[in-house]
């Protein structure tokens, strides 16, 4: 069997998020790919509803630390670790004063996003690709799951331009039922240019509603994953439509966890190392 590395970021896992298709899919996915004989690496944002004390979450030092650039103002990256001991699965949690301390969920009760939602998004983006830099830990494949982590594919390629570390990883999204109401607050163009954004970048993420978001992400994966049975048709659509390789959602979760660690193959090819 294919071994290889595959990192998981997701929005919500449970125990740590309240049950949702999202969080189940968050904690048993990795988890039932995990025991397929993949190494992983899993990571979430550490909103404020996470008790440190309940699921015993301590830093990382060795990877906390390091200020970030957003909005021209630093922000320090803070990474924490937690377990879920049933599953032999531990979280990183990227976690930081100004954009995680005081924000309990992603979005309010009506669906909606605070006006530091995009600084959020580039800081967690980034933050876990730089966490995954210093634990020297190359990835062969991210899959990502979550509005949240809409930012990965733009971070990972303008790291490649940098260095070489992540040269070779392929990303597949993992689409969901999670979609926010309006626009991402604050003003996304503007700090991506900041952050060396190209103009095929800014033209994709151009449009800052959920769909967008999705859109552009979906551009820049190598394959997508239908996880629930009520994701936005017009995503699955584009998805489609762009040639992207797509797993259409399987309602058995025991086939789906199968023919996922197959999919992740198609993707890179069969990786012994």
């Amino acid at each position: 069997m294919a071994k290889g590395r595959i990192l998981y970021v997701s929005q919500d896992i449970m125990p740590f998020s309240e049950e949702s298709a999202t969080a189940t899919l968050g904690r048993y996915l990795p988890a039932k790919i995990q025991e397929m004989g993949r190494d992983i690496r899993v990571f979430m944002p550490k909103f404020s509803s996470i008790s440190e004390r309940k699921h015993q979450l301590h830093e990382v030092i060795r990877l906390s630390g390091m200020n970030m650039i957003v909005n021209n103002s630093d922000h320090q990256l803070l990474i924490k670790v937690g377990s879920i001991p049933t599953a032999r699965m531990q979280v990183y949690f990227i976690d930081n004063e100004d954009y995680f301390s005081r924000l309990p969920h992603p979005t309010d009760e009506n669906g909606m996003l605070d006006g530091m939602s995009d600084e959020r998004l580039l800081f967690f983006g980034r933050g876990v690709l730089e966490a995954v830099r210093k634990l020297a830990w190359q990835p062969h494949l991210i899959n990502f799951m979550g509005w949240s982590s809409a930012m990965i594919p733009f971070y990972l390629r303008r790291i490649n331009k940098e260095n070489s570390f992540f040269s070779g990883t392929k990303l597949v999204i993992t689409l969901m039922d999670d979609s926010f109401n309006g626009r991402v607050g604050g003003d996304l163009e503007r700090k991506m240019k900041a952050d060396n954004a190209t103009a095929k970048d800014l033209r994709l993420y151009g449009d800052t509603t959920y769909l967008g978001l999705m859109k552009a992400a979906i551009t820049f994966s190598q394959g997508v994953i239908i996880g629930s049975p009520n994701v936005d048709p017009e995503l699955v659509d584009f998805a489609k439509a762009n040639k992207r390789n797509v797993l259409d959602f399987i309602e058995d979760r025991d086939e789906f966890y199968t023919r996922t660690n197959k999919f992740y193959d198609t993707i890179t090819g069969r990786i012994e190392n």
